[in-house]
């Protein structure tokens, strides 16, 4: 199964993910959001950028989590490779190897769902694009 699926919605677009475990769940949902947002099929984890993650809750700590993914490809100029807790992997992103796909102005709450059940953690997230 593919480490995440996109979801149709009429205004926004989203993914679906799933983890074995919290970490996993989180870093997967990164790489869904990075490959919404640009190709990061040839990125390298030549950097490390280490960001926070807070919030009241696992749906709290997700959203901030990946909107400070966002601000890291966005604002950063960063093309991510892989993901560990709290520690972004990747490169200086370069337009002509990380073609950009889709514009996202954030992660919402909208919508959003997690859950934990017998296989692991799922998520859907949906984007305001």
């Amino acid at each position: 199964m593919s480490r995440f699926e996109i979801l149709e919605h009429t205004a926004d677009m989203g993914f679906r993910v799933r983890g074995a475990n919290e970490e996993e769940l989180f870093a997967n949902a990164a790489a869904a959001l990075a490959a919404v947002v640009m190709d990061t099929s040839r990125a390298q984890g030549l950097e490390r950028h280490e960001i926070a993650s807070e919030g009241e809750g696992v749906e709290e700590r997700l959203v901030h989590w990946l909107n400070e993914v966002l601000w890291l490809m966005d604002g950063r100029g960063v093309a991510p490779a892989r993901f560990d807790p709290g520690v972004v992997w990747g490169e200086t992103r370069d337009g002509a190897k990380h073609p950009p796909r889709l514009v996202v102005k954030a992660v919402t709450f909208h919508q959003l769902r997690v859950w934990q059940d017998a296989e692991g953690w799922g998520a859907e997230v949906f984007l305001d694009v």
